[in-house]
């Protein structure tokens, strides 16, 4: 019996250097640089330890106002996509002929080069001296004025982000609620129907209760994705997204390493452990609330 655990540990010797190696030792420095007051990055050298780099972080205006950025993001980004994901997944379910056809262009958005995307999106909504753009032109048809979504108002660079967003997300979504609702046994359908009972109920009843693992999984992850943005951001608005005032929590603490900024370890440590703590926080209130609303076969 020993030698069997000897060998099984030596199979997860592998593995369990890696974890320790690329994620439990730099969430430990991670730590020990937000407490470190005064850090030098030329001399490494440092003052003591405090809470002050936390203050500092959450005085930022530069901190808060990707703080509010991402917030904003995650609150319409997911939901909105689950919502029009599990639509969307519906609609394909109900389709006999050439499913897959359609499962697959729809999962294409998923596997493109996300700057290519977001070039692509620049392209649509960018206004220019020399073009307004495809969707100014939309706009225009319909009546309104052209506005610069790229580098105009607040609100329509976080409309074209959200929209950017969503975009980017939704194919994986479909593709696992379409998955979900195939693996639904037609049999509860079946006895729904015999009963007269009708399609909006049996949605409500039977669809929902039997896909919310899957439902609840894609919001978790969805928080957590929306939380982490950063790439999309910068494939739309540039680098400097400060300047653009669509930076994220991420982009911060990237400036705080190697922007413009940069060289503040100590202040990119206090931020990304106050977003870890926003996360485990949402992470934890889903795991809460699923664990009377999610239904487990």
């Amino acid at each position: 019996m020993e030698k069997k655990n000897i060998k099984g540990w030596l199979y997860l010797l592998p593995a369990a250097l890696f974890i320790g190696a690329f994620l439990v030792y730099p969430l430990i420095d991670v730590i020990i640089y937000s407490f470190e007051e005064g850090y030098n990055s030329a001399s490494q050298t440092f003052f003591g330890y405090g809470f002050y780099n936390f203050g500092y972080v959450l005085r930022d205006r530069y901190f808060l106002s990707a703080l509010k950025n991402t917030f904003i993001l995650v609150i319409i980004t997911v939901p909105v996509s689950t919502g029009l994901a599990l639509f969307i997944s519906v609609l394909l379910s109900s389709i006999k002929k050439l499913r897959e056809l359609f499962q697959t262009i729809y999962f294409l958005p998923y596997v493109t080069n996300t700057l290519a995307v977001g070039l692509v999106f620049m392209i649509l909504f960018n206004k220019t001296p020399y073009s307004d753009g495809l969707v100014n032109v939309l706009v225009k048809a319909l009546g309104g004025t052209a506005i610069d979504f790229i580098n105009g108002p607040y609100w329509a660079k976080m409309l074209v982000n959200c929209v950017y967003t969503i975009w980017i997300v939704l194919p994986f979504k479909i593709l696992l609620l379409t998955s979900a609702l195939a693996s639904v046994k037609q049999d509860y359908y079946k006895a729904a129907q015999v009963d007269g009972t009708g399609c909006f109920r049996i949605f409500y009843k039977i669809t929902l209760p039997m896909i919310s693992p899957t439902i609840f999984y894609l919001v978790i992850t969805g928080f957590i994705g929306a939380f982490k943005a950063y790439s999309d951001q910068v494939a739309l608005f540039g680098v400097n997204l400060n300047a653009a005032g669509m930076n994220t929590i991420v982009g911060y603490v990237y400036d705080m390493l190697y922007g413009d900024s940069g060289g503040y370890p100590s202040y990119a440590s206090a931020a990304a452990l106050i977003l870890f703590a926003i996360v485990l926080t949402i992470t934890v209130i889903n795991l809460l609330v699923s664990s009377k609303h999610v239904f487990y076969d």
